[in-house]
């Protein structure tokens, strides 16, 4: 029952996000930030806070396809439930993705 909680929770996190960021013209992945949650979800056991599980074969090809500056977009937007976004931040890495770093934008920095 928690399972089933806990993913229609990121469900509804996801479609606010989406819907708040799609109209949103400021960033690269503005218009596919909901896409790009979507392709991510089977990294969410990889990006738990303190999850020591590693990212699964479909995890690190849905990184691939979403490239680094959506994934950079995604780790500076707003805040997702349950995920941690330095873990985000080490993808690449543990993929053997060779994107470039993402810079953090400070929150309550415009």
């Amino acid at each position: 029952m928690e399972k089933k909680v806990s993913v229609s929770v990121l469900v509804v996190v996801v479609v606010v996000l989406g819907v708040m960021v799609q109209g949103s013209m400021g960033f690269p992945c503005g218009s596919t930030f909901f896409s790009a949650l979507v392709q991510l979800i089977p990294c969410r056991a990889s990006v738990a806070p303190f999850s020591p599980i590693p990212p699964n074969d479909a995890c690190c090809t849905a990184l691939r396809v979403l490239g680094q500056p959506c994934l950079c977009v995604l780790v500076n937007g707003p805040p997702i439930s349950g995920v941690d976004r330095s873990m985000a931040m080490q993808l690449p890495e543990k993929c053997n993705v060779n994107f470039g770093p993402c810079e953090l934008v400070e929150e309550g920095r415009t």
